[in-house]
């Protein structure tokens, strides 16, 4: 079987400027990589190319576009209608794109939910959860907090028939009530959502004030995932959840974090600059410019090969030894900064958290895959787990 080179793309095009100031947020800083002295929208010309190369690199039949930020709805509605122009134009006969808005949700009015409703725009809608852990940390510019703000985005979006995808941070907030957090997730009516957690270092090696710690990780997942399987079974999915049941039934992970590889989304700039990842936009993970060279080429580079691969390749032997490799992989690596059980440096900070939380979870998974496997409904299932 021929090696699988297809990759996504997260394009920034306003860069890491954004409407909104989140006291966790990681990418603001970015924007002392630009190749501009003040970060703009990135040009027609460049997006053209962007998209262009995007599909010609591509075997098809989908090609994945994902809009992030900073804040990307900054760079206004006309910039996505050319988004949609240029894919028409490029995209061959028979092939599909899958496009994907990533947003604070602050500017969501009905203008933007009916573009997005009309082009087949999924949404992912950063929301914390209660007022009390959203507005914690996630402010408008003059400091006041947007929970109230985001969730009337959310039912906004939801009114033009577009189910939006809640993506949570885990931080130490949330963690001090998690069901607390779950639950105005739900009452919202978002039918899925994603657990982020937030770990972010300081200069001195220490940790932000809003980081979550491996052991608040865990309990947090564990319960809410108690209060998930017995009442909401088929209701609500939380990613997670089903990429630990997926792999359970012998199916690969489709997030990179938990994946034996990573490397597959790469980071477009309003700038031009393309990065190995995310997490890694810095001079050392600068795959080059797209004004001077092809996306498909940078994509496919014996670097990004290499960085792709380094997650398998430098597993600490607690990794290599563990019940749960297959869940996890190893984790992100950008997160691999702890020091395992016999003292080998690289282990996944996360790891204590995210044992128990699989220790915990698998067992009652594989009880509910049985009972499905019976002919059971989610209801039946969730009132034997009772």
């Amino acid at each position: 079987m021929a090696e699988d080179r297809s990759f996504v793309v997260m394009a920034k095009p306003v860069g890491s400027r954004c409407n909104m100031h989140c006291d966790y947020c990681y990418y603001l800083e970015k924007g002392q990589y630009s190749e501009h002295e003040r970060q703009t929208r990135m040009s027609y010309e460049l997006l053209e190319k962007l998209i262009k190369e995007t599909i010609c690199s591509q075997e098809g039949p989908v090609v994945s576009f994902v809009w992030h930020g900073g804040e990307p709805t900054i760079a206004g509605l006309d910039f996505y209608k050319k988004v949609v122009e240029l894919e028409r134009k490029y995209l061959p006969a028979g092939w599909q794109v899958w496009n994907n808005l990533q947003t604070n949700g602050f500017m969501m009015n009905d203008l933007w939910c009916d573009f997005l409703k009309e082009n087949h725009f999924d949404v992912g809608v950063s929301f914390d959860g209660s007022a009390r852990v959203h507005d914690a940390n996630r402010h408008d510019l003059k400091g006041g907090g947007t929970q109230a703000r985001i969730a009337r985005s959310i039912q906004r979006l939801r009114a033009h028939g577009i189910e939006p995808d809640i993506l949570c941070t885990v931080n130490v907030k949330s963690c001090e009530d998690p069901l607390e957090v779950y639950r105005a997730i739900k009452e919202t009516g978002a039918a899925w959502c994603q657990f982020i957690p937030i770990v972010v270092r300081t200069e001195e090696g220490g940790f932000t004030k809003e980081s979550v710690t491996p052991e608040g990780y865990g309990q947090f997942l564990s319960t809410i995932f108690d209060e998930w399987v017995r009442h909401d079974l088929g209701k609500i999915d939380v990613q997670l959840f089903a990429e630990t049941a997926r792999i359970m039934a012998g199916g690969e992970a489709s997030l990179c974090w938990m994946a034996k590889t990573c490397g597959r989304a790469l980071i477009a700039e309003e700038d031009g600059a393309i990065y190995s990842c995310d997490h890694f936009v810095d001079d050392a993970h600068r795959l080059g410019m797209l004004q001077k060279a092809e996306l498909g080429e940078m994509a496919n580079s014996d670097f990004q090969i290499a960085f792709g691969n380094a997650k398998k390749e430098n597993l600490t032997q607690e990794c290599k030894d563990c019940l749960f490799l297959q869940y996890c992989n190893g984790g992100c690596p950008k997160d691999r900064f702890g020091v395992s059980a016999d003292g080998e440096a690289g282990q996944y900070y996360l790891c204590v958290g995210l044992k128990a939380f699989f220790a915990h979870a698998i067992p009652v998974l594989e009880q509910v895959m049985k009972m499905s496997r019976g002919g059971k409904t989610p209801v039946e299932i969730m009132a034997a787990l009772r």
